[in-house]
């Protein structure tokens, strides 16, 4: 049996049973019990069902001796439960029939009733529960029938009515079994519930790690491809005119090809090996000098100013702060028809939080120079990841603002 069939859902590694996972009742809950035939369990059942109705027969001698049909019916009943897990319903009623019939034929009481009560809990256990106690009623009232009105027309000869005080017993066994079945068919549900939900986290955090990586090799590649797009543009202009300002054009292209191939390669490093720190510091407001210098490269003056008494940023908020500027100046560049833009990081005092904002004056120019279209939408989602907000719309002016606020303390994740 594959590893899938044997541990149901194929579900994740704490699901099936791996160092760290759950106790045992959930794994052993997880399997498909249809898969196998329970041969085991059901040979030493009835094992201990034949040895069992062997000195329950000479302990009553006034029922039946166990003879050949007697065992036979034993043997039937427990070959029935071979199929409990694959078809709970009929077996259910069957072993009920055949416990039936045992009784009628005057043999002992004895461990008979453990054939009912296996079959009753793996039906319950799986949902049918209404079937088990149908199955439950009609063996009662069908015992109720031969002990206090077919008993003189059946074996054992001379055999008396039965008190009725005897039926108090069989009343509590009969509910023990419902109880127990109930029990543990309400644990089953539980389980399947937790391994759900953990399931659906472990989803969530694959989508969100997915969503962080995207995040991270956008930004990267979309400033340093519009420096690249805009120095190729310069060079292949002043190839023939102005050789010297060509070579710094394509050097300009080299440094911001080789820093943008460093980042990607410190993002794919979280992929390969999880868990591990990275090996260089991820970017904050402290490289602000070098989003300035890449943009100058693209032909783009930046005016850079602080309002406020700066503070040390937490390593989420300094890094989706260096991002949000990052990708404001990558769409003024794209964008934008004005080539000076304004960055401005604000600590308001006693706020507890970083404000920044990134204008242009504008105007657009209409095309999209490449880009994909999800600048914005990334820079919402990392200020939302935080807690903070993000506006990002035309002045009246007709220039262009992206104004983020970033709390200092992240909120948490629930």
């Amino acid at each position: 049996m594959d590893e899938q069939r044997g541990h149901g859902y194929g579900g994740p590694p704490w699901a099936r049973g791996a160092p760290g996972g759950p106790p045992w009742p959930l794994r052993w809950a997880d399997r498909e019990p249809g898969d196998r035939l329970p041969w085991r369990s059901t040979l030493l059942l009835a094992v201990f069902v034949m040895v069992g109705s062997g000195f329950a027969a000479r302990n009553q001698p006034d029922r039946e001796s166990l003879d050949a049909l007697g065992r036979a019916l034993l043997l039937l009943g427990s070959a029935l439960l071979l199929l409990r897990h694959r078809h709970p319903v009929p077996v259910v009623f069957a072993t009920a029939a055949v416990t039936l019939v045992y009784f009628g034929a005057g043999y002992a009481y004895g461990p008979v009733f453990l054939l009912v009560a296996v079959a009753c809990f793996a039906a319950v256990v799986q949902g049918h529960r209404r079937a088990a106690w149908w199955a439950l009623g009609l063996l009662w009232a069908g015992h109720l029938l031969i002990a206090h009105w077919l008993y003189p027309h059946l074996p054992p000869d001379g055999d008396s009515v039965a008190p009725w005080g005897q039926e108090i017993p069989v009343f509590g066994f009969v509910v023990a079994i419902l109880a127990a079945s109930e029990l543990v068919r309400v644990r089953r549900e539980q389980w399947a519930a937790q391994r759900a939900e953990r399931a659906a986290a472990e989803r969530r955090r694959a989508d969100e790690e997915r969503l962080r990586i995207a995040r991270e090799l956008h930004d990267v590649l979309a400033h340093s491809i519009s420096v690249i797009n805009v120095q190729a543009g310069v060079g292949l202009a002043l190839l023939d005119t102005d050789p010297e300002q060509a070579r710094t054009a394509l050097t300009t292209i080299k440094a911001a090809s080789k820093e943008a191939l460093g980042e990607v390669r410190q993002v794919l490093q979280t992929l390969r090996a999880p868990g591990e720190a990275p090996r260089t510091p991820a970017p904050g407001l402290d490289r602000l000098p070098e989003l300035v210098e890449q943009a100058a490269a693209a032909g783009l003056t930046v005016r850079t100013s602080t309002e406020g008494e700066p503070v040390p940023l937490p390593p989420g908020t300094d890094l989706a702060a260096f991002r949000i500027v990052q990708e404001a100046l990558t769409n003024v560049v794209r964008h934008s028809g004005s080539r000076t833009a304004r960055v401005v990081i604000g600590y308001p005092p006693g706020r507890g939080r970083v404000e920044l904002r990134v204008d242009d004056d504008g105007p657009a120019t209409g095309d999209d120079a490449g880009g994909s279209g999800n600048g914005l939408a990334g820079m919402r989602e990392r200020a939302t990841a935080l807690g903070g907000t993000i506006e990002a719309r035309t002045r009246p002016d007709g220039g262009f603002r992206v104004r983020a606020v970033l709390p200092l303390r992240p909120k948490e994740t629930p």
